[in-house]
């Protein structure tokens, strides 16, 4: 719960909204649609300011999640490949589950299935497959992948199945009862997260619909990216409540990215360009938000990263039933060639041993 803003917070907020109110009468009718904005940019800022100083420290962003499942399979990988604590030595089942590891973003399975890929160790070899890996685990940082994904060069064709994500766990579908005589609508969207500070839940409800976004999907986005720290300052230099960074901020017109009403609102922006861009598909959006459309169309689907995997699967829980895809406005911009790619069926997982 937060505090009453004190007696001195008031009177600024109040002259900064009287400030906003002259700033409208001086942009004249010329400048109608900037004038409407204003009015809740100006007390976005001043309603956040009003509130308790812990919303002004910088919050660090969450770095690369590997879920605790995804270690075992690695683990189990590794005691079979070299018959450790107790395991026989099994090389096809240690790549199988190197395999499952790294369809969820794991880059030291990654890298440990390239490996064996490369020098046959009881598999049969691919390099083209390996290429894939190393540079997927090279992508998240791992050294050794690093240093072979640049002596391998640039990896060539599909991306290998053990690259393809898991099943997405979309939230279930909950069937709403129809009066007599009237369709079911559409399930009602979810309520703000329990974190959320009101002056932004009534900002993006209020301004959400310009973009012609749910504001569900906005506020998860908000959450997964800054956890609703308007301050907030990752270390590849993304900033404020939606995360952009400089280039996306000045794709999107974003003059100054630490003001919350201009960060949402090229956030709200770059998301609706996404939405586009892959026909409504917000896990794809969302990727695309976390990692950039390009490594979203070059792996045919969520890139194979811890990070962006697990942030795909926080959206998706966050945004409820009936989230998975999003209206989406065709005018924006062209969809991505890559999607009829995107929408094959692709095989299993399959590891060839000799």
């Amino acid at each position: 719960m937060f505090l009453a803003p004190t007696c001195c917070q008031t009177v600024t907020a109040l002259l900064r909204r009287a400030g906003a109110l002259l700033a409208v009468a001086w942009l004249g009718a010329g400048s109608l649609a900037q004038a409407q904005n204003l009015l809740p940019d100006a007390e976005l800022a001043a309603r956040l300011a009003a509130m308790p100083a812990v919303l002004t420290a910088p919050k660090a962003v969450a770095g690369t999640v590997v879920p605790s499942q995804v270690l075992r399979w690695r683990q189990e990988a590794h005691d079979y490949e070299f018959g450790e604590n107790g395991m026989p030595r099994d090389a096809g089942r240690a790549s199988t589950l190197y395999c499952r590891a790294s369809q969820y973003g794991d880059a030291e399975a990654q890298y440990s299935l390239a490996w064996m890929l490369t020098n046959a160790r009881g598999i049969e070899r691919d390099d083209a497959q390996a290429a894939h890996l190393f540079w997927a685990a090279a992508e998240q940082g791992h050294p050794q992948a690093e240093s072979m994904a640049k002596a391998m060069g640039t990896p060539r064709g599909e991306p290998p199945p053990c690259l393809r994500p898991p099943e997405i766990e979309r939230p279930p579908v909950v069937a709403v009862a129809a009066k007599p005589g009237k369709p079911a609508g559409p399930p009602p969207e979810p309520p703000p997260p329990a974190n959320a500070p009101k002056p932004i839940v009534d900002f993006v409800r209020l301004v959400a619909p310009e973009y012609k976004l749910s504001t569900a999907l906005v506020l998860a986005i908000i959450a997964t990216e800054s956890g609703f720290n308007p301050n907030a300052v990752s270390n590849k230099q993304a900033q404020g409540l939606m995360q952009l960074i400089p280039d996306t901020a000045a794709r999107f017109k974003v003059r100054n990215l630490m003001d919350p009403a201009q960060n949402i609102r090229g956030g709200m922006a770059y998301l609706r360009w996404l939405l586009a861009y892959f026909e409504g598909d917000v896990a794809l959006a969302a990727a695309a938000y976390n990692a950039g459309e390009r490594a979203v169309e070059r792996y045919r689907g969520v890139p194979p990263y811890a990070e962006t995997r697990d942030y795909v699967r926080r959206i998706l829980a966050l945004v409820g039933a009936g989230g998975a895809s999003h209206p989406f406005d065709a005018s924006i911009t062209a969809p991505s060639p890559a999607l009829p790619l995107m929408r094959v069926n692709f095989a299993r997982p399959v590891v060839r041993h000799p």
